[in-house]
């Protein structure tokens, strides 16, 4: 039996769909189109892009340090123009910190069973991964290498720059995980299959942990 599709509320107010909006755009990880947003919030075309326009000019007018664009087909908030310079600072420093272990772990899931979706390097860890993803892309460890052909997915695999602060001369060189991941062929095959996805947090080996550590400057910086 097919489910219904939700309903659509006939009459909306703007001002009441602008926070279920905020909430879903700083989800968004690439522009999300009007169309998308207004199945979302279950509300009329017309009356999310009022939403959107007056959640826009709000940005502006109270010189919020982001802003909210309609860029490439989508909607997706933007940090302003006029902080570029701090920001590429900020990240420029935070190159020079140490790996936290969510991110010493999700590149090891990375590293080991690439190329690999964000949404599957989740589900391995069991916990959402945007953010420490960002990071690793950030330091030129993990960087974007092709899309699944099945969902469109992007797919991340290991930089040249990884294999050099590790001392590796390819991920043939990489050491055992065995002990510490579970068969990446068996768990591959699991992911795929959707059936029970995996939220068992995976350990990191302490040989990989050991060389990211020992080949990266010393200076704290938490995260």
């Amino acid at each position: 039996m097919t489910e219904a599709a939700p309903l659509l509320l006939e009459s909306v107010d703007a001002a009441s769909i602008a926070a279920p909006l905020e909430a879903l755009l700083l989800m968004a990880t690439e522009p999300v189109p009007t169309a998308e947003l207004a199945e979302a919030v279950r509300a009329p075309i017309p009356a999310v892009e009022q939403a959107l326009a007056d959640l826009a000019a709000f940005y502006d007018s109270t010189a919020r340090g982001f802003e909210l664009r309609y860029v490439g087909g989508g909607w997706r908030y933007w940090t302003r123009a006029e902080h570029a310079d701090l920001i590429g600072a900020w990240l420029v420093e935070g190159q020079h910190a140490k790996l936290s272990q969510a991110a010493l772990e999700t590149l090891a899931v990375v590293a080991y069973l690439q190329p690999i979706s964000r949404s599957r390097v989740s589900a391995v860890r069991g916990v959402n991964v945007d953010g420490v993803l960002r990071t690793l892309v950030t330091r030129d460890l993990v960087h974007e290498v092709d899309r699944d052909p099945d969902s469109g997915a992007m797919l991340f695999g290991t930089t040249d720059e990884f294999l050099q602060r590790l001392g590796l001369a390819g991920l043939d060189d990489l050491p055992p995980i065995a002990p510490y991941l579970p068969d990446a062929a068996e768990l591959d095959a699991e992911l795929r299959a959707a059936v029970a996805p995996s939220v068992e947090r995976v350990e990191t080996s302490p040989a990989l942990v050991e060389r990211v550590e020992t080949t990266s400057p010393t200076k704290e910086q938490h995260r």
